[in-house]
């Protein structure tokens, strides 16, 4: 599980502090896949990148029992001076595996060639984001961390990912931040609502789906 503990997260803006988080404490359940469901601009993203720590709340702490993935669908992380291959080589030093095998990995399943070597701020945005889909598959975690289901790359490409994302459901659950709610329904089985600085549980998905039309 994952424990939110009296965490705010405030960001300075020209306009004057903007509370994304106003004092939650909660627990997200990792025993079950979790949809994060809030308006634009709710702080849906933003909740994912604290439960990653890519970002520090203002006030408050979070723990979790369980190996998260850093959000699949955020490219943010790479180094843009180094190439994918440099990348991973850090990457998987951070997670402790082998990058041997992860850049064998993602080499195979994104067919980028010849960019693996070159820089990845020479990437395009697709190409950014099919590196970061094979990157998040190619280490395991036991909660999987996702800002909209990826939709890149050819036909082929969405095949192998769909095939991929089938696999990951079985042996691990997730979270999941969707506007879609088919997305939803098909991948959760409870939602957490993101609402004025607030996260909100919700055992029935249905329920929480007309809160949310209504918001």
């Amino acid at each position: 599980m994952i424990q939110l503990e009296q965490v705010t997260k405030i960001y300075r803006t020209v306009n004057g502090p903007l509370r994304v988080l106003d004092n939650v404490t909660t627990v997200i359940p990792t025993d079950r896949n979790v949809g994060i469901l809030g308006r634009n601009g709710t702080g849906k993203s933003t909740l994912l990148r604290l439960i990653a720590r890519a970002e520090a709340p203002t006030r408050g702490r979070i723990r979790a029992n369980c190996r998260l993935s850093w959000p699949m669908g955020f490219s943010g992380g790479f180094q843009g001076s180094l190439s994918a291959i440099e990348n991973i080589r850090f990457v998987s030093r951070i997670h402790g595996v082998d990058w041997r095998q992860t850049v064998k990995f993602v080499e195979e399943y994104t067919e980028l060639g010849n960019f693996m070597r070159m820089p990845v701020s020479t990437y395009s945005s697709g190409m950014r984001a099919r590196l970061n889909v094979a990157m998040s598959l190619a280490i395991r975690f036991d909660t999987y961390l996702i800002d909209e289901i990826p939709g890149v790359g050819d036909a082929r490409f969405r095949k192998r990912f769909d095939d991929s994302f089938k696999m990951i459901k079985k042996e691990s659950s997730l979270i999941l931040v969707s506007h879609d709610p088919g997305s939803i329904k098909k991948h959760c089985d409870v939602v957490m609502m993101v609402s004025k600085g607030k996260l909100h549980l919700y055992e029935n998905i249905e329920e929480a789906l007309k809160v949310y039309e209504n918001e």
